[in-house]
């Protein structure tokens, strides 16, 4: 069934991104909350709900997550190493958005799992019109639940076509 609240990680280790972002699916319209980290060390402590993001009811599980890829310690790549290690958490639709257009990086951030990858603009009106084409596309798309946990709710495969795949758990 189709969810139409989201709750937004962002994660970037630039202050001024992280503002320009917020405020830009803010302008958007986007009202469902919205949180940000700025490592990945971070955003691997939000989606795990250790420590200060243990209270779910204040640091909902995203529903919808951006990273920066290029970041001091932790990076990007690691957050979605983080994430393709857990089955689970694949689902959460993950974009990419980054001032890197290395080839090497778009590459590597498709195999660790993104679901795509796009370089911030340099003008915030094209932030803001990217911003809304991401998440107005996202909104429409239908994923599985999960719990406040951030756990898929178990669903009955028996005779459907995905049966013969193992339930990530």
């Amino acid at each position: 069934m189709k969810k139409y609240h989201s709750t937004i990680l962002i994660v970037d280790d630039e202050a001024n991104d992280l503002v320009l972002i917020e405020e830009s699916f803010r302008a958007i319209g986007v009202t469902d909350p919205i949180h940000m980290v700025s490592s990945g060390q971070e955003a691997i402590s939000y989606m795990m709900g250790d420590g200060k993001y243990s209270d779910r009811s204040i640091y909902a599980y995203p529903t919808f997550i951006t990273i920066d890829l290029k970041m001091s310690g932790r990076d990007g790549f690691t957050v979605l190493e983080h994430l393709k290690k857990h089955p689970a958490w694949a689902i959460i639709p993950t974009v990419i958005l980054t001032s890197s257009q290395d080839l090497d990086d778009i590459k590597k951030a498709y195999q660790l799992g993104a679901s795509s990858y796009h370089v911030k603009p340099h003008l915030l009106e094209n932030l803001r019109r990217q911003l809304k084409v991401l998440h107005d596309y996202w909104m429409t798309c239908e994923v599985p639940e999960v719990d406040s946990t951030g756990h898929q709710l178990p669903t009955d495969g028996k005779g459907k076509l995905g049966e013969r795949f193992a339930q990530a758990r």
